[in-house]
């Protein structure tokens, strides 16, 4: 195996804050809306590197956080083959954007913007499903 090809590992978070989910507008490319999240650091857990990744990017503190579902296409960061341990959680604190987030929002599951990056799109359809919304 080419040690060079191992996937990265990443976490994302859908937060539930005052009744409705809370997205970034990505500051880099690629550009739009996203769940925050980011990368699993050496030596940390997916579950630090979540409350790690919200704090950077929206000021955030989570609590009663969650395991959703793995998303493992190789197509679903065009950066490269990227898996996401995706959890859901609830939030508290003052948000404000940070680290790369260029805007936060907070939107209604059924009122999300229409440019979300990488596959959250399909990520918040699978959890309207869950909670028998669609």
């Amino acid at each position: 195996m080419d040690e060079r090809k191992i996937p990265k590992l990443a976490v994302d978070v859908i937060i539930n804050y005052q009744g409705r989910i809370v997205l970034i507008e990505r500051k880099n490319p690629p550009y739009g809306w996203a769940l925050p999240g980011g990368y699993v650091e050496y030596g940390e857990t997916v579950e630090e590197a979540a409350q790690r990744e919200v704090k950077e990017e929206t000021g955030l503190s989570l609590n009663s956080l969650k395991q959703f579902h793995v998303y493992s296409d190789p197509m679903r960061d065009p950066r490269g083959h990227t898996v996401s341990v995706v959890f859901v959680a609830n939030a508290e604190g003052e948000f404000l954007a940070g680290d790369d987030a260029k805007a936060i929002g907070l939107f209604e599951l059924n009122n999300l913007p229409v440019n979300l990056a990488f596959d959250h799109q399909k990520i918040l359809e699978d959890y309207k499903k869950s909670l028998g919304l669609t």
